[in-house]
C-alpha cells in the first residue's frame, strides 16, 4: 500500500467588520472580493446604534454610512477611539468638506471616501485595512487648512497610498488635474519609500501640499541623503539620450524590479518638478487650466535650487 500523505489545512483569519446603514454595493464588496468566509459582518442601523455596539465588543474593522455627514463620522470616530482606540474606521459620507477630511486625519481615521465613491478604490482600501500591520500612527500632521496641508509619515507603500488619497479628498482640483497630481505624488513617494528610506517603515518622509487660486504644489522630502545623476544607474533619468533602456540592463543585474521610469512620468503628468541641490526633496508644480474655489497664497515667493535635469 502506498504511504498517505498528510495534508495540513493551515487556517486563514476571519476578520469582522461593522458596516453603518450600508449601500448593497458596499456589502457586496464582502462578499464577491475576498475568500468566502473571510469576513463576518455585522450591521447597525445608525451612528448611535453602531457605538452601542462597538462599546460592546471589538471589530477589525468599521465603515460608516454614505448616508451620514463627514462631520458626524468624525464625531462618531472620537467617541469610538475612547473605547476602542486602535479601531480602523473608513468613512463614507454623503455631506463633506476639505475641513472633514482633515479632521478625520487629525482623528486618524484609515482613510475617507465622499461621494460619487470609486468602489475599486474602496475595495483596495478595505484590503489595506486588513492586511496591513499597525497603522494609526502612521501620518502625522504638522498643520492643516484646505490650502496648505503639512504632514509626515510612514516610510511604507500602504501608508503613501492613504496619504495620496486623503489628499485627494481634500483637493478642489478638476478631476484630470486631481488624477496627474496624485500619480505623479505617488510616483515621488515611491521614491522616497525605496531610496531614500531604504524601505524602512520606521523612518517617516514629510509631504507638503499647497493649493494656490491658479496652480497646486506638492513637496516630497525624504529621510535619505540624496543623490546626483551619476549616482543613480538603476533609474531612467540617467539614460544617455542614445540609450533609452540601459537603465534596465542594471536593474536586472542588481536584482531590482522592474521600473526606474517613476521621475520621468511624473515630468509628463505636472508642469515642473524641481529637485534641491541635494536630491532629496523635491517639488511638484501642476497650474491649472480653469478656475476652482481655491485661495491664492499671499506669501511672497521662495527662491528654489536648480533642478536636477
Amino acid at each position: 500500500m502506498g504511504e498517505v500523505v498528510s495534508i495540513d489545512a493551515k487556517p486563514f483569519p476571519v476578520r469582522t467588520a461593522l458596516l453603518v446603514d450600508a449601500d448593497p454595493n458596499v456589502e457586496a464588496i464582502f462578499s464577491t472580493a475576498f475568500k468566502p468566509g473571510s469576513w463576518i459582518v455585522q450591521h447597525a442601523d445608525d451612528n448611535l446604534a453602531a457605538l452601542n455596539l462597538i462599546q460592546a465588543r471589538s471589530f477589525d474593522l468599521i465603515l460608516t454610512s454614505e448616508r451620514s455627514s463627514g462631520a458626524d463620522d468624525v464625531r462618531l470616530l472620537a467617541k469610538i477611539r475612547l473605547a476602542r482606540p486602535h479601531t480602523r474606521l473608513i468613512i463614507l459620507a454623503d455631506e463633506s468638506t476639505p475641513q472633514d477630511v482633515i479632521a478625520s486625519m487629525r482623528a486618524h481615521a484609515f482613510s475617507y471616501f465622499a461621494k460619487p465613491i470609486d468602489m475599486d478604490i474602496l475595495t483596495e482600501m478595505i484590503r489595506l485595512a486588513a492586511e496591513g500591520p499597525t497603522w494609526d500612527d502612521g501620518i502625522e500632521i504638522i498643520s492643516a487648512t484646505p490650502e496648505w496641508i503639512r504632514l509626515m509619515a510612514r516610510c511604507d507603500m500602504r501608508t503613501a497610498d492613504r496619504v495620496v488619497h486623503f489628499i485627494g479628498e481634500v483637493a478642489d482640483l478638476p478631476e484630470d488635474e486631481r488624477v496627474s497630481v496624485g500619480m505623479a505624488s505617488r510616483e515621488m513617494l515611491m521614491n522616497a519609500i525605496e531610496h531614500g528610506a531604504k524601505m524602512d517603515p520606521n523612518k517617516y518622509f514629510e509631504l507638503a501640499y499647497v493649493r494656490g487660486k491658479n496652480m497646486v504644489m506638492c513637496r516630497v522630502k525624504d529621510p535619505g541623503e540624496g543623490f546626483t545623476l551619476d549616482e543613480i544607474p538603476h533609474s531612467a533619468l540617467a539614460n544617455p539620450n542614445d540609450d533609452p533602456m540601459l537603465h534596465m540592463e542594471y536593474r536586472q543585474e542588481q536584482g531590482m524590479r522592474p521600473g526606474g521610469y517613476g521621475v520621468l512620468l511624473a515630468q509628463k503628468l505636472v508642469d515642473e518638478l524641481i529637485y534641491n541641490q541635494q536630491g532629496n526633496e523635491v517639488l511638484l508644480v501642476k497650474y491649472l487650466s480653469q478656475h476652482t474655489t481655491g485661495t491664492a497664497s499671499s506669501s511672497p515667493p521662495q527662491s528654489s535650487e536648480n533642478p536636477q535635469t
